[in-house]
């Protein structure tokens, strides 16, 4: 990530999870005729494996190419009839059947204070979601705190025998994101078990009619989550990168962790969350979406499946940060040219 910030997110549509059968075959043969790559990406794609690599022009043409596997189009692949059979199984379901490609459909820009940009889209005419996902409000930020506005009713031709049928459909919309640090197995376990006691005592999915007691459950049972860096730091609570100071250096000193950090030798910074979350997710998705009914939040993950369909195995985020945070003691101890890590 601090190569580049850019990152796309997709959704996986499991065809074993729609219910009826018949709409499951037909999403399947829906799926089997479309092809998201242009011929034009596809040659390019051949010309680049040749050849060993694209020209200047060509690799311009190859990236307008792939622009249009991700372009919104307002035409669908299905009738109106089939479109509405599959938005009551799912509209995440009808969002990647009807339409010609995977259109992105929405833009998650960072902010460094969410509650300012909930509390003011309001005055630019943008309606928010009813809560911001995540933790509560804090000094030290933790793991993702997330909003987003209203996703727009945009007007969608369908086919038809007798001519096309006019139509709409709700995808596009504006998500916003304020990331805090990554926290440990044992962080994420009080984290979850946190935010399980607020929803539970809450005891309905969290809308706008109960906005305001969400917030203050959610505030109450954070409360027992340390809120400094240097407390989550010594509890393990979270992940952070070690740097040797100045002074550090120049002494050349020696001694363990703790020590080194508290006679200023060495200092910290949290390591920042930078996944998403399930629950949270699935909280943006159903305000946008209109999948308001559902009130649990279990999920049906299957691993394997999912690295099938990507074709490679997936890491493990906590493993990343960890190794992060280990690579950062050894060379603090290289640079204070200690033995070894002072962990």
């Amino acid at each position: 990530m601090q190569v580049s910030p850019f990152r796309v997110f997709t959704s996986l549509l499991r065809l074993e999870l729609i219910e009826s059968d018949s709409l499951r075959e037909f999403a399947s043969q829906v799926l089997a005729k479309r092809r998201i790559f242009t011929p034009g990406a596809l040659a390019l794609i051949d010309k680049h494996e040749t050849d060993g690599g694209l020209s200047e022009p060509d690799a311009a043409e190859f990236i307008q190419q792939a622009l249009e596997t991700f372009r919104w189009h307002n035409t669908a692949t299905v009738s109106l009839d089939e479109y509405q059979k599959l938005n009551v199984q799912h509209r995440l379901i009808a969002d990647v059947v009807a339409f010609r490609g995977p259109h992105i459909n929405h833009l998650t820009p960072r902010t460094l204070d969410i509650d300012a940009v909930q509390s003011g889209m309001p005055g630019k005419g943008i309606t928010p979601k009813a809560v911001v996902e995540g933790p509560p409000r804090r000094q030290c930020p933790i793991l993702l705190r997330q909003t987003s506005f209203k996703a727009l009713e945009e007007p969608i031709t369908f086919i038809g025998q007798g001519g096309s049928q006019s139509g709409s459909h709700s995808a596009r919309f504006g998500e916003i994101e304020q990331r805090g640090a990554a926290l440990t197995p044992k962080g994420r376990a009080l984290y979850d078990r946190l935010l399980n006691e607020a929803r539970d005592e809450l005891g309905e999915f969290p809308n706008e009619a109960n906005a305001v007691r969400y917030a203050e459950l959610l505030e109450k049972a954070f409360q027992a989550f340390p809120d400094s860096h240097d407390e989550m730091r010594r509890q393990g609570l979270a992940y952070f990168r070690y740097f040797p100071t100045e002074s550090g250096a120049a002494e050349r000193a020696s001694g363990s962790l703790e020590q080194l950090v508290e006679a200023g030798h060495v200092r910290f910074e949290p390591l920042v969350y930078e996944d998403f979350l399930p629950v949270s997710a699935a909280g943006i998705f159903q305000s946008n979406l209109g999948d308001n009914a559902q009130a649990h939040y279990a999920t049906n993950s299957n691993q394997q499946d999912f690295e099938r369909a990507l074709g490679r195995n997936t890491l493990n985020e906590l493993e990343l940060y960890a190794d992060t945070q280990r690579r950062s003691l050894e060379e603090c101890a290289k640079a204070l040219e200690l033995s070894s890590p002072a962990y």
